[in-house]
């Protein structure tokens, strides 16, 4: 019978970072951009200069392969409205971060930003969302390719493969029936489990290593400490969000609106409105 592993973002900040662990994170990684990627090193990620609250909000690790590629995995658990926005900031970010002053831009590396979001970002249904960029012809509606010199020099097939690539895993979506070995990583992203009959690549290693009887004496201490932040920041944001509501809901009661309205609006229900109706009375 498989067990609870310890939440993969806690993982990322801990464990994965050591060539030890470098096999669980491979794993995904393979499993998502379906070609195998080996990690050549961990790199400095704007992760590790977080503030307070982001310590236990979000998490991220870059990747170096040994192909020469970045890969910007992150974990953001609470919702943020400019999201988007911010992925594009930080593939930017490593753009002009890892090209020398004076080198060619065709040294450019190679981009994926991977993103694992636990809240509704945008709307959509699909549980994992790729963005491929092309530029296709307004009149001719045809795809811009590389030239065959393009090809040569940079080893791409479309235009597109020079591009920042990106991933989305709105893991609340997904409905824990796994298909494919995708699947899998995602059921134990949202679930912190590990079936006995998965067989995606790198989850045979987070099943053993990402125990919680496998972490050492001080690992357990971090985690059950990361474990008890994230659930008195579960329980502030959750008081927030529930006083913005009674809010909201106060101010459409004194304009007239009708509990079912109200309830749309707020997420409240009727007997809570209600009884904010007798209280405001």
């Amino acid at each position: 019978m498989s067990k609870k592993l310890i939440r993969f973002d806690w993982a990322i900040k801990k464990l994965l970072r050591n060539k030890a662990n470098f096999g669980i994170l491979e794993g995904f990684l393979s499993e998502l951009l379906r070609f195998d990627v080996t990690i050549e090193s961990i790199l400095e990620s704007e992760g590790n200069k977080q503030d307070e609250y982001d310590k236990y909000n979000r998490v991220d690790i870059l990747v170096k392969s040994q192909s020469n590629e970045l890969m910007l995995v992150e974990v953001q658990n609470d919702s943020e409205i400019d999201y988007f926005q911010r992925m594009i900031y930080g593939v930017s970010k490593l753009v002009t971060e890892y090209i020398k002053e004076g080198e060619p831009y065709g040294t450019i590396k190679k981009i994926y930003s991977i993103n694992i979001v636990y809240f509704g970002l945008g709307q959509g249904k699909d549980y994992v969302y790729e963005y491929k960029g092309e530029f296709i012809g307004l009149h001719e509606h045809d795809i811009l390719l590389p030239t065959t010199l393009q090809k040569q020099d940079f080893k791409v097939e479309k235009v597109s493969d020079i591009f920042p690539k990106y991933y989305i895993l709105k893991v609340n979506n997904f409905n824990d029936v796994a298909k494919d070995t995708l699947d899998e990583w995602v059921y134990f992203l949202k679930n912190s489990e590990v079936k006995d009959n998965f067989k995606a690549k790198g989850l045979d290693k987070a099943k053993e290593r990402l125990r919680y009887e496998s972490l050492t004496e001080e690992e357990r201490k971090m985690y059950d400490r990361f474990q008890e932040n994230r659930r008195i920041e579960n329980s502030v944001s959750y008081t927030a969000k529930q006083e913005k509501a009674v809010e909201i809901a106060k101010n459409a009661i004194f304009e007239g609106f009708d509990n079912t309205i109200i309830s749309k609006l707020t997420g409240l229900t009727t007997e809570q409105i209600e009884q904010l109706r007798t209280g405001k009375e």
